[in-house]
């Protein structure tokens, strides 16, 4: 069976679509088109470049996040180096060290730029605060006088990664006959992740045409739900509040829309708890994460019905496109 696949940004929980992934794998499901915002851009990206489930688990599970969250020993200072950077540089951490780790994986497949993948076979969310609106990569990068195909994917995830405040926003130039008339300041976009305007954007592939009497490839959302979701938050501080602030973002945002597509293409992967900032992830939580992942999958694709799919669509159409 061939799907689109949209994987919902969640932090470092990003593991359990990875078991979700695999689910898909044994049921003979093949991904035609891919994207993902946050997280969920990391697991496409590296999808698309061609990893296969068990090698996503490997990679990810090899990987500690921490290392994502280094900065200069000036910002580290006790209660005032964070609150330093945040004024600065507009996020606690620079986000430099996850664009190089996706870059590096990347390029151990032969991929770099979206030309180096099939036209459509990625998309990316990410959140163009400056002029307040969805920007899908490569799609909309001609409209800031920007080349796609040219474009770093490794770039692109790192805009979708950018938690406000956690992250400093991506600053994105735009293109050289677009800066006429401009100030230098003026040139430039500010991109943050994707999850504050659409975390799970299933509508991205819903425009898609086909050739006449060929059926429309379904879309399938790989969503992250949990205990966290809906969870009171403790806050006592600015940092605190800040860390509510992203889980509520990112685990809430799309839920109402979820809600009234009735759920019918989305698998549902509990989360067991874990945090989208919990970069300390023990192995036996990234395992838990992963088999969740993989169980959720299983049971979806087991009571999968293309009919049932296809009427669906077309009961709740007009609410799935977005405005």
């Amino acid at each position: 069976m061939l799907i689109n696949g949209v994987f919902q940004g969640g932090g470092v929980k990003g593991i359990s679509l990875a078991g979700a992934i695999k689910a898909a794998e044994q049921n003979g499901v093949l991904f035609h088109r891919v994207a993902g915002t946050s997280s969920g851009s990391i697991v496409a990206a590296l999808l698309a470049a061609g990893y296969t489930a068990d090698e996503l688990r490997d990679i990810i599970m090899g990987t500690s996040f921490s290392q994502f969250l280094k900065r200069s020993s000036l910002f580290n200072v006790l209660l005032i180096g964070p609150a330093l950077r945040v004024i600065l540089k507009k996020g606690l951490y620079s986000g430099e060290e996850l664009e190089a780790w996706v870059r590096a994986a990347l390029l151990q497949k032969g991929i770099r730029t979206f030309n180096d993948l099939q036209p459509g076979k990625l998309s990316i969310v990410a959140s163009d605060i400056t002029n307040g609106k969805i920007l899908v990569l490569p799609d909309d990068l001609p409209q800031l006088g920007i080349h796609p195909g040219d474009f770093e994917i490794a770039r692109a995830v790192r805009m979708s990664c950018s938690i406000p405040y956690f992250f400093e926003p991506v600053m994105l130039r735009l293109g050289h006959r677009y800066r006429k008339n401009k100030s230098f300041a003026e040139q430039f976009i500010h991109v943050v992740d994707g999850g504050v305007l659409s975390n799970l954007p299933l509508w991205l592939f819903d425009q898609e045409k086909m050739q006449d009497g060929v059926k429309k490839i379904p879309t399938v959302g790989f969503q992250m739900v949990g205990e966290t979701s809906g969870k009171p938050h403790k806050i006592k501080g600015p940092f605190t509040m800040l860390e509510a602030i992203v889980e509520t973002m990112l685990s809430a945002h799309d839920e109402r829309y979820i809600e009234q597509s009735k759920r019918y293409r989305t698998i549902k992967i509990p989360t067991l708890g874990v945090g989208t900032t919990q970069f300390n992830l023990e192995k036996e939580e990234s395992l838990r994460l992963y088999a969740s992942g993989v169980s959720a999958g299983n049971t979806f694709f087991n009571n999968w019905d293309l009919t049932h799919y296809e009427t669906q669509f077309l009961k709740y159409q007009p609410l799935i496109r977005p405005q």
